[in-house]
């Protein structure tokens, strides 16, 4: 079976526009979170968001902007920075044994609201006519494609929140069979506008926005946690089979070891303890270490009531006695819950974070909640860490869970 390394990513979030800004802002325990502009949606009930200061007229000509949604437009500048990153042009490259998986939640979330609001808010019988291809769910894979000539295998899954998990998994499961040898993997989302974010308030899962700071509204694993604050923007990583890699001579950030899949069956919206753990276990078996040997967790940790204790039952599940010295810490604090593309995001930071030997830390955790009781890492980032495993957690509506490994490039010498 073909080995997989990380050679590139590109990533957008509330808390830069760049790989190095993100994670910079990540380890400062710097919110992105904050308090949307008076005159943005003024019907919503909830004021905060982690938003991306973006402008797609920097990146794109106006005939081009018309055909693409702003989450196409989060996915298409990422791949450019991921590509960049990578030093990979192509060229030298059958573009059949390349392929592109992204994850998304909602897809052209902001194009189907739009139609919407003039075709039934305006009374209005004509709406763009490009509206099915903005809105549908595999556009921003689409563009990618099209964009670079890939004609491998092009596909989007939609889990809601563990959708680009599965992408990277899946992705890294077609370069292990030997059928591509790069693969352009990860997620978007752009759900920042009337009708999504009035959705997700009628489900009541969004945070209460804190009445001294905007920015720590979001407080995962906390005693007075009141839920998530939804986020946009993407990542993208562009994997590689590992020969390859070695005679590009280029960085690799870390192989993809592991890769666990699981569903609860029991419930939409409330998480099982069983499920997240089968991920867990699923994954280290995928990845032939034992549960002692993943020095860093990134974890799901929305700041929900719910998760956040399920979650922590999970992990002592899987980890034992070694769950207890596990550090652990929820960057969705920081950047927001970026529903389909979260886990991307995450799984990015925690590459660059075994890379730097530095934990981000879990921010507005001041007062944890009892049952919520492993090291959350609160407040500050750790440095001088020893980090030669992480893992990632991804856990959905639907009961779709996701849990990738990875290990440092320097245990495959």
């Amino acid at each position: 079976m073909k080995r997989v390394v990380i050679t590139g990513l590109g990533l957008i979030s509330s808390l830069g526009s760049s790989t190095a800004e993100v994670f910079a802002a990540a380890c400062a325990g710097r919110s992105g979170i904050r308090r949307l502009d008076d005159n943005f949606c003024p019907r919503l009930t909830t004021r905060i968001a982690a938003s991306v200061d973006f402008a797609g007229e920097r990146h794109f000509d106006a005939p081009r902007l018309r055909m693409l949604d702003r989450s196409s437009q989060f996915a298409l500048v990422a791949v450019r920075q991921a590509l960049k990153d990578a030093k990979l042009d192509f060229a030298d490259t059958d573009p059949s044994r390349i392929g592109v998986f992204l994850g998304t939640g909602m897809g052209g979330a902001q194009s189907t609201d739009e139609a919407y609001s003039t075709l039934y808010g305006e009374q209005s019988d004509r709406i763009k006519p490009f509206s099915v291809l903005l809105a549908m769910n595999n556009a921003a894979a689409a563009w990618i494609g099209i964009d670079y000539r890939i004609t491998g295998p092009t596909l989007t899954f939609t889990t809601a929140c563990s959708s680009s998990a599965v992408a990277i998994g899946e992705a890294a499961r077609r370069i292990q069979a030997g059928e591509v040898d790069i693969m352009i993997a990860g997620g978007t989302e752009a759900p920042l506008s009337l009708g999504p974010m009035k959705a997700w308030e009628a489900l009541r899962t969004l945070a209460t926005e804190d009445p001294i700071d905007p920015a720590a509204s979001c407080k995962p694993f906390s005693k007075n946690r009141t839920g998530m604050v939804l986020g946009e923007g993407a990542a993208i990583l562009v994997l590689e089979e590992l020969d390859r890699a070695l005679k590009r001579q280029v960085p690799v950030y870390g192989e993809l070891i592991g890769y666990g899949l699981s569903t609860d069956a029991q419930h939409l919206t409330r998480p099982s303890v069983e499920g997240q753990a089968q991920a867990m276990r699923l994954a280290l078996e995928s990845s032939g270490l034992p549960a002692s040997s993943i020095d860093y967790l990134n974890a799901h940790g929305t700041g929900t009531f719910a998760n956040d204790r399920v979650e922590t039952a999970a992990i002592k599940a899987v980890f034992g006695p070694h769950g207890a010295r596990l550090p652990i810490s929820s960057t969705k604090a920081m950047h927001g819950h970026l529903l389909g593309a979260s886990a991307a995001l995450e799984f990015a930071i925690a590459l660059l974070a075994m890379g730097a030997n530095i934990i981000p830390p879990t921010i507005n955790l001041d007062e944890p909640d009892p049952e919520c009781d492993l090291d959350y890492v609160p407040g500050r980032a750790r440095t001088d860490c020893d980090i030669n495993a992480v893992m990632s957690n991804s856990f959905a509506f639907g009961g779709t869970n996701a849990v990738l490994i990875a290990r440092r490039m320097n245990n495959l010498r």
